[in-house]
C-alpha cells in the first residue's frame, strides 16, 4: 500500500508540476543601481573588487555558479577573500536596464555572466560563464584561474 501511495504522489506530482523549489539567490524587487553601489562601497572599504553574477532565478547555471562559488572549499574563500559577491537580477518581470546599460550590457555573452567592478565601481571585465563550465557544473581549475586574475592584488599588481 505505501508503494502505491508513493507512486501515486509521485506521479501526481509530475504531472501537475508540482517539484522542490530550487533556492533562489537572485532578488527581483531589489533595485540593481542600489544594490550595485552598495556592494561598491563594502568593496572599497574593504579593498576588493565587486563580482556581479549577472542572471536569474529562472536559470539553472545560475544557480548552480551561485551554490559552487559559496561551498566549494577553494573556490568560496576566493570569493570572500577577494570580492563582494552579489547577485544581479535580469528576469522578465525586472530587467533592470539601467544597470544592465551600465554593466555593458553583458546578457550579450549568455548567463550568467560575471561583472568584475574596481572599487571606483568601474566595470573592468565581462566574463561569460561557458569558458568556465565542466559537464553539468563547473570547472574549479577555470573558475579559481579567473578569480585570482581578476581580484584587486592582481589588477593593481599590473598597473604599479
Amino acid at each position: 500500500m505505501n508503494k502505491l501511495f508513493l507512486f501515486l504522489a509521485l506521479s501526481l506530482g509530475l504531472t501537475y508540476g508540482i517539484q522542490a523549489q530550487a533556492p533562489k539567490v537572485y532578488d527581483e524587487s531589489v533595485d540593481a543601481m542600489e544594490q550595485i553601489q552598495k556592494a561598491v562601497e563594502e568593496a572599497r572599504a574593504t579593498d576588493r573588487y565587486v563580482m556581479c553574477q549577472v542572471g536569474g532565478n529562472w536559470c539553472p547555471w545560475c544557480l548552480r555558479f551561485a551554490e559552487f562559488a559559496t561551498k566549494d572549499s577553494v573556490i568560496a574563500p576566493l570569493m570572500k577573500d577577494n570580492y563582494v559577491y552579489i547577485h544581479v537580477n535580469y528576469s522578465k518581470d525586472n530587467k533592470n536596464l539601467e544597470a544592465m546599460k551600465f554593466l555593458g550590457n553583458p546578457g550579450r555573452f549568455g548567463y550568467p555572466v560575471f561583472v568584475v567592478l574596481n572599487e571606483k565601481g568601474e566595470p573592468i571585465h565581462i566574463q561569460e560563464s561557458e569558458s568556465l563550465e565542466e559537464g553539468k557544473g563547473y570547472s574549479r581549475m577555470r573558475v579559481e584561474k579567473f578569480l585570482r586574475l581578476w581580484n584587486r592584488k592582481a589588477v593593481e599588481a599590473e598597473v604599479k
